[in-house]
């Protein structure tokens, strides 16, 4: 079985999905990683050409000056085509028995092959419109646009990979599709871990956390849609009902900072391309207690699954596909969008309160790791599903 990836741009160059900081380029990557570590043979097909024509451009000055609305030139029918016709090029010269996409909808929805063509993505964009902040102000044509092509490359493949139970849902009920074409795989973590860590290490390393100061860490690329300030709230709480806190803030920072107390540590980015990057985020997140991440718009992000590979507990919200990730009381808590700073103090402080129940949930929240949340098993259940489907 060989199979081919199609995308936009280049899946195995780096640097050129770490500038972007989504996750899901960064599981695309690994998407193509874990299906080699099964043995199957990946031909790649990216770095196709942006052929905007003058009417794409014309269209986003349009809508953009005289409607204040978002035009995507990306979402344009004529784009995609032009898309399909690069990858058929490219796919006449390659002895292959599979299309997969990873990046979406638009790359093959126009696309005719001979071989069967899965799409293996987190969720449908139509399922993020007025939901994700830049599917929040499109224009009609924009939404009509993608809802166009992923119903064109949903009715096409034989094969639909979703991370949760969620956007399998999602998928199913705005376009209807044939629901037992439809897959779940969760997903892994986008981080280089060695495979030969056992439990005796997590063991030690929930072991070696500090016990005078209670560390929490906060990681995301937009601190208001993450719910940066609910995060500083609780944190702030903590300290001022005496739990000895320190709270470290990974990625986007608060704009207002000149009030923020010694006790809270604001990192900034931090670039896992280098090796010096790399290793200091996993210090600083192998080092935390819990992970808290009360977002308020997301799919499934990888980051809870990142924290659970060092035996970090997650604190999260009831939201789209997290509780597919997040299990109550065995590697974290998920709360409703509007839970209270009590309520995450509450619960925190039931676990800092008694040591033992607190590394009880670290082991088993690697353990979810091990067992649910890595790529391996995902790759492994994609094999599979690839072998059933040709």
């Amino acid at each position: 079985m060989k199979v081919a990836c199609v995308n936009t741009y280049n899946v195995l160059n780096p640097s050129g999905w770490t500038k972007h900081n989504v996750g899901n380029y960064g599981s695309n990557h690994y998407i193509i990683q874990t299906l080699a570590d099964q043995g199957i043979p990946v031909e790649t097909i990216g770095d196709l050409q942006k052929s905007y024509s003058f009417l794409t451009k014309a269209k986003w000055s349009f809508y953009r000056n005289v409607y204040h609305k978002d035009y995507y030139r990306w979402a344009e029918p004529l784009v995609s085509k032009n898309y399909a016709l690069q990858i058929s090029k490219r796919l006449s010269k390659l002895n292959v028995d599979l299309v997969l996409s990873t990046e979406g909808a638009a790359p093959i929805a126009y696309l005719d092959c001979c071989q069967p063509i899965v799409l293996w993505v987190d969720t449908v964009l139509a399922a993020l419109i007025d939901f994700y902040p830049y599917l929040s102000n499109l224009c009609q044509e924009t939404r009509k646009n993608i809802y166009v092509l992923e119903k064109l490359a949903l009715e096409k493949c034989k094969l639909v990979i979703f991370a949760s139970e969620w956007a399998a849902q999602k998928a199913i009920q705005i376009y209807n599709i044939d629901a037992s074409k439809v897959k779940i795989i969760p997903r892994g973590s986008n981080l280089e871990l060695k495979s030969d860590r056992e439990i005796a290490d997590i063991k030690n390393l929930i072991k070696s956390r500090e016990r005078q100061t209670y560390k929490l860490t906060f990681i995301g690329i937009d601190w208001v849609r993450k719910g940066g300030n609910l995060v500083l709230a609780i944190t702030k709480e903590l300290k001022r009902t005496g739990w000895n806190v320190e709270l470290k803030i990974i990625g986007d920072l608060p704009k207002e900072r000149e009030d923020i107390p010694n006790y809270v540590k604001p990192i900034g980015y931090i670039n896992k391309s280098t090796d010096e990057g790399k290793n200091k985020f996993y210090s600083l997140l192998a080092d935390s207690h819990f992970l808290i991440l009360p977002t308020q718009a997301d799919v499934t992000p990888n980051v809870l699954i990142e924290a659970n590979a060092f035996g970090v507990p997650c604190l999260t919200t009831n939201l789209a596909g997290i509780p597919s990730i997040i299990k109550d009381n065995i590697n974290g808590k998920i709360f409703s969008v509007d839970a209270s700073v009590s309520e995450y103090c509450a619960y925190i402080t039931t676990y800092l309160a008694d040591y033992q129940k607190y590394e009880n949930l670290a082991i088993s929240s690697f353990n979810e790791y091990v067992t649910r949340l890595n790529w391996s098993i995902a790759g492994q259940m994609a094999k599979q599903l690839f072998l059933d489907l040709i």
